[in-house]
């Protein structure tokens, strides 16, 4: 052994492993062979597939399910409704266009007489008195809706033939809810005031309004724009086309002055109170 073997320092160089440098004892040494780059398309699919559906997210997509087969409802049944017009004669297309503008007109001139009222609450100088005086006529007028006062007017008389006995009580409710939509503001059926609260109910081949039984033929008074009332009745699959399929015979004639006399007694409600009391 040289002198320069037996110094401590190379005595120690010797117990001690061979160093090992930097880049070979990093992580890098012991993985395996860098794997390939990932292009952005692919990295996309990863993070898309498989989904990750969260519960929000599911709750979503039923409102959403729930939304689209409404709306697809309500196609269908315009659909079935535009299906319907779409045999009907120019005349009666013409005269359903008629009585929706007629319609129109009777709600914008509503509006503008709910105006005016406005307008003279504000402007009146005796607001109490012009208050008064629309108290009175609201009372009138509500009297007239239920039925506690006589009322005359411009309207039609319908009458309805059965000879056959096969006019029910709902054809008879048709027609008072179809009087109602062309703008009918008082009505009577042989001698009975029909009002909000009104029922009508089949009575051994007859039929009874409000418990009165009463027997064809069946007679409307009804006050209101005549104008209005006679081609609500006329529509094609209306009423006067279901009645004359059951053979009845249906006429109506326009008046300038139709008198509905026929009262109803006011009643007290046993549990309903005004909420300004």
């Amino acid at each position: 052994m040289s002198n320069q073997d037996g110094t401590p320092e190379n005595r120690l160089r010797k117990e001690l492993p061979q160093e090992v440098t930097a880049e070979a004892s990093g992580p890098a040494a012991d993985a395996s062979p860098e794997s390939p780059q990932l292009s952005g398309r692919q990295r996309l699919v990863n993070g898309l597939w498989p989904p990750r559906v969260t519960r929000a997210q599911l709750i979503v997509a039923v409102l959403l399910f729930g939304l689209g087969f409404g709306l697809a409802v309500q196609v269908a049944s315009n659909s079935d409704s535009d299906s319907a017009l779409r045999g009907a004669r120019q005349e009666d297309l013409v005269r359903i266009l008629d009585e929706l503008d007629d319609r129109t007109q009777r709600l914008e001139d509503e509006k503008q007489g709910l105006e005016k009222q406005r307008d003279e609450l504000e402007n009146s100088s005796d607001q109490a008195e012009e208050a008064r005086k629309q108290t009175v006529e609201k009372e009138k007028q509500l009297g007239i809706l239920a039925g506690t006062v006589a009322a005359q007017g411009p309207g039609i008389t319908m009458t309805i033939d059965d000879t056959k006995g096969a006019v029910e009580a709902d054809m008879l409710l048709d027609t008072i809810q179809e009087l109602r939509a062309a703008g009918a503001e008082a009505i009577q059926v042989n001698g009975v005031r029909v009002v909000a609260g009104t029922y009508l109910t089949d009575s051994d081949k007859s039929v009874s309004v409000d418990g009165n039984k009463i027997n064809a033929p069946y007679r409307f008074k009804v006050i209101g724009k005549p104008q209005d009332l006679e081609p609500a009745l006329n529509i094609p699959g209306g009423v006067v086309q279901t009645l004359e399929k059951e053979q009845a015979t249906v006429t109506v004639e326009r008046s300038d002055k139709i008198v509905v006399d026929a009262l109803r007694v006011a009643k007290r409600p046993d549990y309903a109170r005004s909420s300004s009391q």
